[in-house]
């Protein structure tokens, strides 16, 4: 590329961003450097000239950090990131832990996530051969679904679908016989290793969830709806055991000591619990009636028991009965 004001100013910038941080400056000879690494050993640079263009990208917004070392000589870096490394590190990790996403898309991620750092802290960010996984193979799917999903919510538009899992053959097979679903769309949540519609389904006005990899042809109509302002998305995945559906009801479960902070982590430090001697503790809680529920309470074993409604403690000795019949 030919060397000019232009050139010289936005290489200089890169520079900055790509080569320091808050643990590694250069100087203008340094600077220099590298600018000959790029336009050619034969180019000229003025130390006078680069510290007019760091004043130049410094009114352009872009805080440059000078510090003094030994015998007067002046270190300039870039530390202004958008994310802090911890920061980075959290989403790297999000990216690796998702069994959705390919191991090729999870390198791809990766690779940009770097570019928003420095060439040094991208170095320290973990290699995702290293938590390679199997992915689900709808993922081509989600990645569109994602986006149309996306912007039906943002324009408060009725998405139109079908619905449908796998059988035991490994066949996708539709619900209600292929029929088209509408649905006014809410939210779209990742959660438990997969992305959930959340949205009132027109057929009976109910608030449901739909998983993004079983959903085929998706639709953005031009009808577009009204959210109902009532409706808490947070409220409702907090009350849902493992996104399955149900009944809200009010129940009460008594639990060992020993699973304090397992239900704080499940129902956080604002849920109401009531100790009953010094070994067992009381939870009052609103939840979804489900089969996921009762199998959240089953794996916790004799360490947890139903007290109330009547109705949950009869599906729950139900299941334990099924069990023991298994294993007859």
């Amino acid at each position: 590329m030919e060397l000019n004001n232009n050139t010289r100013l936005l290489k200089l910038r890169d520079i900055l961003f790509e080569e320091t941080d808050e643990h590694h400056e250069l100087s203008i000879q340094e600077i220099c450097e590298k600018l000959k690494l790029y336009f050619g050993p034969e180019a000229k640079f003025d130390s006078r000239t680069l510290k007019r263009d760091m004043d130049v990208l410094e009114d352009a917004g872009i805080e440059i950090i000078r510090n003094t070392g030994r015998f007067g000589k002046v270190y300039y870096s870039y530390q202004d990131r958008v994310f802090e490394t911890y920061q980075l590190r959290l989403i790297n990790d999000a990216i690796l832990s998702a069994k959705f996403i390919t191991e090729k898309e999870k390198k791809d991620l990766i690779e940009r996530n770097k570019q928003l750092t420095s060439r040094h802290i991208a170095k320290t960010l973990p290699d995702p051969l290293l938590y390679s996984q199997s992915a689900n193979d709808d993922y081509e799917l989600v990645k569109l679904s994602i986006d149309n999903v996306h912007r039906a919510i943002s324009e408060q538009k009725v998405l139109r679908y079908q619905y449908g899992k796998y059988n035991m053959d490994k066949e996708f097979e539709y619900h209600r016989n292929g029929d088209t679903y509408h649905v006014e769309p809410y939210a779209l949540i990742w959660q438990n290793d997969f992305y959930y519609l959340i949205g009132r389904f027109r057929g009976n006005g109910e608030m449901r969830h739909y998983r993004l990899d079983r959903m085929r042809n998706i639709e953005i109509s031009e009808e577009r709806f009204k959210r109902k302002q009532d409706f808490l998305v947070k409220e409702y995945v907090d009350q849902s055991f493992h996104m399955f559906a149900g009944e809200d009801a009010w129940i009460k479960i008594e639990f060992d000591a020993s699973l304090l902070n397992v239900v704080l982590d499940r129902f956080g430090k604002d849920a109401s619990i009531n100790a009953i001697s010094d070994d067992r503790f009381l939870l009052s809680t609103k939840a979804k009636m489900s089969i996921g529920l009762i199998g959240w309470i089953l794996t916790w074993g004799h360490k947890a028991k139903v007290v109330s409604p009547e109705s949950l403690v009869a599906q729950v000795k139900e299941e334990v009965q099924k069990m023991s019949k298994q294993y007859e």
